[in-house]
């Protein structure tokens, strides 16, 4: 019998991905686990295995499609049925159960709702009607009586609301119908343009359309990051402060360990001495590694350092996290931040990598920069760039002489952190970078 596999939730809540690679093509005989897709998400590139052992009957969609899920993504054939289509043997009768597929279906009807309707009836449709500007509804969408409560997911829920659109006044577009992101912002942009369409063909004072111009969609990770940092910065009141540290004693400590042919394998760098001095300096701070939970009213301070590290990938910004990083020696540590920082790079990073951080690094003196004020990760408390060490002239032992400088900067959420707590934190993170040995004392 021919057998629909549609897009499961990746997780996270994701709502679509991108197929980067099909491994299978029609015809082809494909076992249990059988990888058949790379699909990119908002956060990922990951790796579909296939859910049933069968033959590939059809590609529902080609490369480089963006796929909402729940849509069909690929059709078996799959054994269990007789040429004349009699009911499949007792065995078949239930769908393989994969991790992140979520449960195993009981019933092909789907869970009925209760219609919205209020003390008026269908005042509450007409009401959103009455309310909204008459050029503002689309006349494409026909009258229609109250019905069930719009069906979408939280992320295109809460796109609507940051937009100001109404899902009772969208028609859907996805599968079973499900209101989609493309829905939302399509609504939003005719509404935006109708007041005033001579803006919307007019292009900016200076700008030239020009044939040679390459438009690029914006979509999957780079799309995922857009949205994260536009939340995060007009979410939390972002502050920051500053932290120039003489760090030749870490360059040397980092140089002794790289020439030890015991330790030379772990490739440690200050970037790892950085990560175990910001380990150690949450504990004392712990303010900074914690989360305003505005739905329960109650600020979450976490039990472990789940360390976020930021990475420049060609698909864009990605953040994985090392998890429990302050339960671990400065040579874990190392090994895991190299470690996730490469998957990352080659895309390869699973949805739990980029899950969970409590508190993230950034390191743009890689590219030679000195400072800057790095955004938060949504949900996180701070982040602390890393500036590029250079050779200065620097006070030392009551002279001038060449040292290792480095710059922090750290941008932390005032909601949760003060000035001082910020400042403390900053300072007990520049103290082990001056003196490595410092870490001994800390509690």
């Amino acid at each position: 019998m021919i057998t629909d596999f549609r897009l499961p939730d990746l997780g996270e809540g994701l709502v679509e991905a991108e197929i980067v690679q099909w491994h299978v093509a029609a015809g082809d005989e494909v076992t249990l686990n059988q990888t058949i897709a790379e699909v990119e998400t908002a956060k990922a590139v990951v790796e579909l295995p296939s859910p049933f052992v069968g033959t590939v009957a059809s590609l529902r969609h080609a490369e480089g499609d963006v796929v909402p899920v729940g849509e069909v993504l690929i059709s078996f054939e799959v054994a269990g049925t007789d040429a004349d289509g009699d009911a499949p043997e007792p065995e078949q009768k239930r769908e393989p159960n994969l991790v992140g597929y979520g449960a195993a279906p009981r019933s092909s009807a789907r869970p009925q709702r209760r219609a919205r309707v209020g003390s008026g009836g269908d005042a509450v449709d007409l009401a959103v009607r009455e309310a909204a500007p008459h050029d503002a509804i689309d006349p494409s969408i026909p009258e229609r009586e109250p019905r069930e409560r719009p069906r979408s997911t939280p992320p295109v829920r809460k796109l609507a609301r940051d937009l100001g659109v109404d899902l009772d006044l969208l028609a859907a577009s996805g599968v079973d119908g499900i209101i989609t992101r493309d829905d939302v912002e399509a609504y939003a942009a005719r509404t935006a343009a109708a007041p005033a369409p001579a803006l919307a063909s007019t292009p900016a004072a200076g700008a030239q359309v020009d044939a040679t111009d390459l438009r690029i969609p914006i979509r999957g990770v780079r799309k995922h990051t857009a949205d994260a940092m536009v939340r995060s910065a007009f979410t939390a009141p972002h502050a920051a402060t500053f932290l120039t540290v003489d760090v030749t004693a870490s360059v040397a400590f980092v140089a002794r360990l790289r020439a030890d042919v015991r330790y030379a394998d772990h490739r440690v760098g200050i970037m790892a001495v950085a990560a175990k001095a910001v380990c150690l300096a949450l504990r004392r701070t712990p303010e900074l590694n914690a989360t305003w939970d505005d739905d329960a009213g109650e600020i979450v301070r976490f039990g472990k350092v789940n360390l976020g590290i930021a990475a420049a990938t060609d698909r864009g910004l990605v953040v994985p996290s090392v998890k429990d990083a302050g339960g671990m020696s400065l040579l874990d540590l190392s090994d895991a931040i190299r470690a996730l920082a490469d998957t990352a790079r080659a895309g390869k990073a699973r949805p739990s990598d980029l899950a969970g951080g409590t508190f993230s690094i950034t390191n743009y003196g890689v590219f030679g920069v000195d400072a800057g004020t790095p955004i938060l990760v949504p949900g996180e408390a701070g982040i602390l760039g890393l500036g590029a060490v250079q050779r200065r002239p620097w006070e030392y032992e009551g002279g001038v002489a060449l040292r290792e400088v480095m710059t922090l900067s750290l941008s932390f959420d005032h909601r949760l952190v003060d000035g001082a707590e910020a400042a403390r934190f900053l300072t007990d993170v520049g103290d082990v970078l001056r003196d490595p040995a410092r870490a001994m004392v800390f509690a």
